[in-house]
């Protein structure tokens, strides 16, 4: 223990979503690093409506604990990780605040306070990312995301993260909801870094509904945050207006050669032209439905039932 704690106020924001058997262990370990090191802190556990016994678990374990640093947002109805997270670090009131994505216990907690520390030399995000088992499909999302966006830093897969006041008050200025959080922080302009640690494996227990959740975020990111769409739009707007083009040229060559039939031509040259206008337009369209998507974002942020400060 630390006779000389450290004096920032510090919020630890749990993603909870049917962890009976992981939370309370997790919370055991946050818990004891953050009592270890600071003198005033506070877990928040957003509960995102489970429906098994992590709640009673989360409870079993705040009785033990004296004071009130730990607290349980509830969410009205299941809504993901991205929302319940913006909704716990809106409640948060620290000078840094961590992100739990995920309350597993699969580090030690010197990896916890070596991401304070490092935030401590100018960083305003801090991430800790594993380096084995790492998901095909999370490779592979980083991989084209990575290719395809104009983001300050490198995407990767993360265990938690640390993030300043600054930092947040920065990423809440660029956006009033924030469907994918670390593709803004990546390009929020502050300084981030990142601290590997060596594991054995990554587990994630994730059941069906947080995995379509996951895939459903990943789509709404490369929409948002890389221009996979208007490429694909402009590559397939290409071909037909390759396509259209060389219609053309046939129909003029079939005119000036042979005997066609009578208004052939003249129909054929319209069609041509019209549909290159046409996938032209369209392109122009998608362009600009692509930047309004990018600055009008849903307003709604997230729908919370309750808030539950447990005091011993």
């Amino acid at each position: 223990m630390l006779l000389n704690k450290e004096k920032n106020f510090i919020s630890a924001v749990v993603y909870v979503y049917n962890q009976e058997t992981q939370i309370y262990r997790f919370l055991e370990l946050v818990n004891e690093t953050l009592r270890n090191s600071f003198e005033k802190y506070e877990i928040i556990c957003v509960n995102d409506a489970s429906t098994d016994g992590s709640i009673k678990e989360i409870k079993r374990y705040a009785s033990a604990v004296k004071g009130n640093v730990i607290s349980i947002l509830n969410m009205s109805f299941y809504q993901g990780l991205e929302l319940s997270m913006n909704a716990g670090v809106d409640l948060a009131i620290g000078d840094f605040v961590f992100e739990f994505d995920l309350p597993l216990a699969s580090y030690s907690s010197n990896l916890i306070i070596d991401v304070y520390q490092r935030s401590l030399q100018g960083y305003d995000i801090v991430a800790a990312a594993p380096l084995h088992g790492k998901r095909t499909s999370s490779k592979i999302f980083y991989a084209v995301f990575n290719r395809l966006s104009h983001t300050q830093y490198l995407l990767r897969t993360e265990s938690f993260r640390i993030l300043s006041r600054r930092g947040i008050n920065r990423v809440h200025s660029m956006s009033r909801t924030i469907p994918y959080r670390k593709a803004v922080y990546a390009n929020c302009g502050l300084k981030t870094d990142v601290i590997t640690y060596d594991n054995e494996s990554y587990l994630s227990f994730q059941d069906k509904d947080t995995l379509h959740k996951q895939k459903d975020t990943a789509l709404d990111a490369m929409i948002l945050y890389t221009d996979i769409a208007y490429r694909f739009s402009m590559i397939f707007a290409y071909i037909m207006m390759l396509i259209t083009t060389l219609t053309g040229i046939y129909t003029v060559c079939i005119y000036i050669g042979g005997r066609p039939v009578v208004g052939w031509t003249t129909t054929m040259l319209f069609l041509s032209f019209a549909f290159l206008g046409l996938f032209v337009i369209l392109t122009i369209i998608i362009k600009y439905m692509s930047l309004i998507l990018k600055i009008n974002f849903n307003k709604q942020k997230y729908i919370i039932e309750s808030i539950e400060k447990i005091t011993n």
